[in-house]
């Protein structure tokens, strides 16, 4: 009897240490929802659309950019950039606080929010004239509290005014600091991007940034726009001087970033951008440590503007699941 009890005992041991075995294999092969939730985010990068890259659309003859949120959500973005100049013609017939109201409740009722709003034509916050540069900061501010009012965390700003290194660096350091003085009191932050002339020298706009010394004054890293002088000095067309590395550019600007933008032209074959290295330019942004939303901004001419949008939106999410 007891060597039956003593045999008995041995087989429910073992038949336990066995389930023990296998329940810890088991929990060992099957991830945690917190390593599951790592993995999503390290093969899916927070995305936003910037509405630039869908302005042919929105400046044709009957186009509606109340409709972006829409069609943002339709190509697979839950976040959003709007071109406060995209709207130039809707704010002087229906009145800026209507169009922001509409902007909202598009937002809201497509599921998208918004990242920040890039603001154009509002005055030169780099004019070498005072009285010019304090007028092009008042006419910014409507955009900081309409921002806030969006949701978003920050406006893009130019600083155009003039091209003369001196000159530049004083004004744009006064313009930026009075501008981002106000954004202080709303928790909006304002950012540089590299978008034409003396703003697309990287190590000039960083003595600039740096010179202002607020922690809401910031920048927008681009890949793209790095033409620093246009023919007949002009703001836009044909580009006659480039700052020469775009990936230096992008490293000297990221520990300022408080967003980020793809840009994007043309593309091969195989999906990938023909002018910029997008695994470089993507390590460069994990390397930073930026871990914001970064900006899907569609500018070429060989595709269509959805097209374009979902082959740079592919090339991220590729680019970032490739980081080391």
């Amino acid at each position: 009897m007891k060597r039956f009890i003593l045999l008995s005992l041995i087989a429910v041991l073992a038949f336990s240490c066995k389930n023990k075995t296998e329940e810890t294999q088991e929990t060992a092969q099957t991830p945690t929802q917190e390593e599951t939730q790592m993995e999503e985010t390290k093969q899916a990068p927070k995305l936003s659309l910037a509405q630039w890259s869908l302005h042919k659309k929105y400046q044709a003859e009957g186009g509606d950019p109340f409709t972006f949120a829409a069609d943002a959500k339709a190509l697979g973005f839950d976040a959003v950039e709007f071109v406060s100049q995209l709207y130039e013609k809707d704010i002087e017939s229906l009145g800026f606080d209507a169009v922001i109201d509409s902007l909202k409740a598009m937002n809201e009722a497509n599921g998208v929010s918004t990242v920040l709003v890039m603001v154009d034509h509002e005055g030169d916050l780099a004019d070498p004239d005072l009285a010019k540069r304090d007028e092009a900061v008042e006419k910014h501010k409507k955009w900081i509290d309409a921002t806030a009012k969006l949701g978003g965390h920050a406006i893009r700003v130019n600083t155009f005014g003039t091209n003369d290194p001196d000159e530049w660096m004083v004004a744009v350091q006064d313009g930026l600091k009075k501008i981002s003085e106000y954004a202080a009191t709303k928790n909006i932050n304002v950012l540089c991007e590299n978008h034409g002339w003396l703003s697309s020298d990287a190590p000039k706009l960083m003595e600039a940034i740096n010179g202002v010394n607020m922690e809401n004054c910031g920048t927008l890293p681009d890949f793209g726009n790095w033409c620093v002088k246009r023919k007949d000095g002009k703001r836009w067309g044909e580009c006659v001087e480039e700052y020469p590395d775009y990936y230096e550019g992008i490293k000297l600007m990221m520990p300022a970033a408080k967003a980020v933008s793809a840009k994007s032209y043309s593309f091969d074959a195989d999906g990938n951008e023909e002018k910029i290295d997008y695994y470089r330019m993507m390590q460069i942004v994990k390397d930073a440590g930026y871990d914001g939303h970064i900006g899907v901004e569609f500018e070429g001419e060989d595709m269509g503007e959805e097209e374009g949008i979902l082959a740079t939106k592919a090339l991220i999410e590729k680019a970032h699941a490739n980081q080391k």
